[in-house]
C-alpha cells in the first residue's frame, strides 16, 4: 500500500475509472467489485464495464470504495458515484417481538383436552 490516494471517478466519456497508485491487492479488490483492467502504454487502465446503467455503476463504485477503505486505503469517491441511503419513508419489515416467541401459560380455569 503506497501513500497515494485512490480516486474513483466518472471520466470524460462517462465511464467509471480508478486513478492513483493501485498495487496488486487494491487491483484484486477492484476486480472483486467488477472493475476491469486494461494495459496501456503508460500502465493500466482500471474501469467498470460500459452500458450497465448508472445505478449499477454507482453501487459497484461505492462497494469498491467501502472495501478499499476497510483495507485502510485512502479512497476519494466522486460525489456523483455515491449510493443514496434508503429513504426514511420506505416501510420497514415488521419484526416479531420476543414476547411473541416465548412460551405462555394457559389462563386459569382453562382445561386441557385429554388424550385417550
Amino acid at each position: 500500500m503506497n501513500g497515494e490516494p485512490l480516486r474513483i471517478i466518472r471520466g470524460r466519456g462517462g465511464q467509471v475509472e480508478v486513478e492513483g497508485g493501485v498495487d496488486a491487492f487494491a487491483a484484486s479488490v477492484l476486480a472483486r467489485a467488477g472493475f476491469d483492467t486494461y494495459p496501456t502504454l503508460r500502465g493500466v487502465w482500471i474501469r467498470l464495464p460500459f452500458d450497465l446503467g448508472r445505478t449499477w455503476e454507482n453501487e459497484h463504485a461505492s462497494w469498491a470504495a467501502e472495501m478499499l477503505t476497510a483495507a485502510r486505503y485512502h479512497v476519494d469517491l466522486d460525489q456523483d458515484l455515491r449510493v443514496a441511503p434508503p429513504s426514511a419513508s420506505a416501510p420497514s419489515a415488521q419484526r416479531r417481538t420476543k414476547a411473541a416467541m416465548t412460551v405462555q401459560t394457559a389462563p386459569p380455569g382453562a382445561s386441557r383436552r385429554q388424550r385417550r
